[in-house]
């Protein structure tokens, strides 16, 4: 089969190939479930009968437990929140975790030119998205909550191996990233203690490795926006890689002008976006990588992210309001996603 096929009239994605790990003889499914970082997790295991579920489950339940102890921006004694109080020119040590994910979102920012942003933490507040605002889902017009930060506020940050350096007035959010870096590393321990098939999924970010009990790969359906039920349904094989999906349909509120404003924001003007694309995903073989991207790409919009996509080798998946399109929307691969339909 290639990696891309028709199934009735539904599209079929395969990522390349990865080393492909059997389920263990006699191997059945088993369902846990859980609750972390405001979302639930629930995880699909292909082991055998016997297998320690009790113990799989309080070990990701301590490794979830302990990244939101690190991360978390409404626990006021995360280390987030203890160095988001940090007065200007002071040092933070961070634990392993939250210094990689900090490397990794300084990275992205960079890379992506602030279209993703882990210093947004004061404009969500403002807006009332986070820890500190008043979101509510029949709307208000108007930010609330703290005052301004200059915009770019990420470039003043300075990440010596694990410690970071407070700028001053500087408030971390990492909801773009935190939860996608909770999937690989509750990934890690699964595999740590010996399970290699299993999906994982927190929020929304998901990640598979190895095949199912009986012999599949791990099918997840492409999250589509509400109003696209134009698109085919697209079926998406997780086979050691995650996928995540950034929108403007999951949180919000209507302005005064009857305007929509997603709980994303563009760091680049600290305001909800307001453009055409509807959702991106990205597929990739880190699930923190994904969720980072994901959310870059959908903040710079159709034609910027398509472009980005393009020319930095991101595997995504990208839907569109569209009035001129048959049932409103449009939808496309960006080039590295294209070569895996080529193949």
């Amino acid at each position: 089969m290639t990696n891309g096929a028709a199934a009735g009239d539904a599209l079929v994605l395969l990522p390349p190939a990865a080393p492909l790990v059997a389920a263990p003889r006699g191997a059945v499914l088993h369902r846990l479930t859980g609750q972390s970082m405001g979302s639930v997790w629930r995880l699909v295991l292909a082991a055998t009968p016997a297998a320690p579920l009790a113990a799989v489950q309080a070990r990701i339940e301590a490794c979830l437990a302990g990244l939101v102890q690190q991360m978390s921006h409404w626990e006021p004694d995360s280390e987030l929140s203890r160095f988001n109080r940090l007065p200007a020119g002071q040092w933070q040590t961070l634990s392993p975790d939250f210094a990689q994910v900090m490397r990794l979102a300084l990275r992205v920012a960079e890379q992506s030119g602030g279209a993703f942003d882990p210093a947004l933490g004061a404009a969500i507040d403002r807006w009332g998205f986070g820890s500190t605002g008043r979101f509510d889902c029949a709307g208000f017009s108007v930010p609330v909550g703290t005052d301004p930060q200059p915009l770019g506020a990420w470039r003043g940050l300075r990440l010596d191996g694990a410690r970071l350096q407070q700028p001053g007035a500087c408030r971390l959010d990492l909801s773009a990233i935190a939860k996608g870096h909770a999937v690989d590393a509750v990934a890690a321990v699964l595999r740590a203690d010996g399970h290699h098939n299993f999906l994982f999924e927190l929020g929304g970010e998901l990640r598979g490795e190895g095949l199912r009990a009986d012999g599949q790969p791990w099918w997840v359906a492409l999250e589509r926006p509400p109003g696209a039920a134009n698109l085919p349904p697209l079926r998406v094989a997780l086979v050691g890689h995650a996928m995540t999906t950034s929108g403007d349909y999951r949180q919000g509120f209507r302005d005064a002008q009857g305007r929509w404003c997603s709980h994303t924001l563009d760091p680049r003007t600290q305001a909800p976006v307001h453009h055409a694309l509807a959702s991106v995903s990205v597929l990739h073989e880190r699930c923190a990588d994904a969720d980072a991207l994901a959310t870059a790409l959908f903040v710079m919009g159709r034609e910027d992210g398509r472009a980005w996509a393009d020319r930095h080798g991101v595997a995504a998946w990208f839907v569109a309001r569209d009035s001129d399109a048959p049932g409103g929307c449009r939808e496309g691969p960006s080039a590295a996603l294209q070569a895996w339909l080529d193949d």
